[in-house]
């Protein structure tokens, strides 16, 4: 038997594909489906690592989450990295395969659309359906010859499509109607309904509208999405972080600023600091913004070398030295901690045509990109090397690493000792005698409960005597509940009757 499928496409992007799809995942899930979600192509730098290595977009991992399955290169068989404006590496099935540039890209589709297919057909074996995301919009009419990720998808699947909206930036009906209209009449055939999604204030006010767009569209308008705050889920799109709310309390004890790379990536890295209650997360991007904040982070960055000279551009390198030495926290991660060390080698030239650069020289390491690429869900044994870290001695955490480069340490102050399941011995990382400055490879690190809360209680500590907190649940437990919020608040707002009528019309 195969899968049936349904697909979610959108008008452009960020009207909420993502969140709609890791909804109707959960909400399926929760209804005994067997289900999984798939993204032919994804554009991000905010990726996650599989189960066996394989690397895919943090949307479909997310989504296979509100599954509950774990995630496989099969359900984002294509991820494109931004390294520059207009070049990007391209992931396929979960390894690097080429450096392309935006324009030749496109030129590959004859070899690319056989692994989109191919990875669909393989989910319709294993699960009973398969929710299909779209990219973008499905109507950027100069690009529609060598659609891989849209309609294309949705021919090839016969799959019906809901057509999203975000009434939140205006325009829902040019948004619905223009993209609709604008479909040669094959493919109109197969959008089957209307949302609209991040609705604020009455519904009643918008019962009009809905009219309005069901007789101008003759679809349906199968659901109206109120506007989420606070889901404390991954995103997946940098482009978003200055909107996001970056602390949501009135009396923040803590400020923490994280450097807004141009290739900033994994991000959500720091949704945890964000939700707990006494800390303000800040992205920056220019020099007034930084202030004196309790502790800095370098985040990871696709391209470590450009968004170094970034930072030396921006005068944001000078000011990170000067508050290191009077006693601000720095913390790197992945290319973050590239960046902290005294030199950055690249003789094969694997990131730029500089083959030596000088880093931040805050910590005593020294890095050497090589073309083969790490990536691996690891599990990690913490030394003690610092006096914050001396109650976590020995103990495990979980995380994941991405990156190519190779960095040499004298004082590593983690252990890897297991990668994608099995057992090895990897030193990782380094710090500062006072612990104060330290940096290393791994991801979702904070993620880990009682190593965010030893660090942040040292920062308390460097900032007063004395600051009560009141324990939050864990960030795992976070997670699950914004997942099963979601995916309730949709199902509330969707006509889910007309969309399993959808799936009934399919012969699997």
């Amino acid at each position: 038997m195969r899968a049936r499928v349904l697909m979610v496409q959108g008008t452009a992007s960020s009207v909420g594909k993502s969140w709609i799809v890791t909804a109707l995942c959960r909400i399926f899930a929760r209804r005994g489906w067997r289900v999984a979600p798939f993204k032919a192509q994804n554009m991000s730098n905010n990726a996650a690592v599989c189960p066996d290595g394989a690397e895919i977009g943090r949307a479909q991992a997310l989504q296979a989450r509100a599954a509950g399955i774990s995630p496989t290169a099969d359900m984002n068989p294509i991820l494109l990295k931004p390294e520059a404006d207009s070049r990007s590496q391209v992931i396929v099935l979960g390894r690097p395969w080429r450096t392309l540039e935006a324009g030749t890209f496109y030129q590959h589709k004859k070899t690319l659309w056989p692994v989109v297919t191919a990875a669909l057909e393989r989910l319709r074996q294993q699960y009973e359906l398969i929710i299909i995301e779209g990219a973008g919009s499905p109507v950027e009419l100069n690009l529609k010859a060598s659609d891989i990720v849209n309609m294309a998808v949705a021919r090839h699947a016969h799959a019906p499509v809901l057509l999203v909206g975000d009434i939140d930036r205006g325009g829902i009906f040019a948004q619905l109607l223009g993209t609709l209209w604008l479909l040669p009449p094959q493919e109109q055939t197969l959008i089957r309904g209307f949302i609209v999604n991040k609705f604020r204030g009455d519904y009643r006010l918008f019962e009009a509208g809905v009219r309005i767009l069901e007789a101008r569209g003759q679809r349906p308008v199968l659901g109206v999405i109120p506007y989420l705050n606070d889901l404390l889920l991954p995103e997946e799109d940098a482009a978003t972080l200055p909107a996001v709310p970056l602390s949501r309390t009135s009396r923040p004890t803590l400020d923490i600023a994280i450097m807004h790379l141009p290739r900033i990536a994994n991000f959500d890295d720091f949704d945890p600091l964000r939700a707990e209650p006494d800390v303000q997360v800040r992205f920056v991007t220019h020099l007034e913004q930084l202030g004196h904040p309790d502790a800095i982070i370098i985040p990871g960055s696709k391209s470590t070398i450009a968004d170094l000279r970034w930072l030396e551009q921006k005068g944001l390198a000078a000011a990170i030295r000067r508050l290191a030495v009077q006693g601000v926290a720095v913390v790197g991660i992945c290319g973050g901690y590239q960046m902290l060390g005294e030199a950055i080698h690249d003789p094969e030239r694997v990131e730029a045509n500089e083959t030596h650069v000088p880093g931040l020289g805050l910590l005593p390491v020294v890095t050497t990109f090589v073309r083969e690429k790490a990536t691996f869900q690891v599990q990690v044994r913490v030394r003690g090397e610092a006096p914050w870290l001396a109650p976590l001695t020995g103990t495990l955490m979980t995380g994941y690493e991405i990156h190519m480069g190779r960095t040499s340490s004298h004082h590593p102050w983690l252990e890897i000792v297991q990668r994608n399941g099995r057992p090895t011995r990897v030193p990782d990382g380094a710090l500062s005698p006072d612990g104060r400055i330290w940096g290393c490879y791994i991801h979702g690190l904070f993620a880990n409960d009682a190593f965010r809360h030893a660090w942040l209680d040292f920062l308390r500590r460097q900032r007063s005597a004395h600051c009560p907190v009141t324990p939050l649940p864990s960030t795992e437990a976070r997670i699950e509940a914004s997942l099963d919020r979601l995916a309730t608040v949709v199902e509330e707002a969707l006509a889910m009757e007309h969309i399993e009528r959808l799936l009934a019309e399919q012969t699997p």
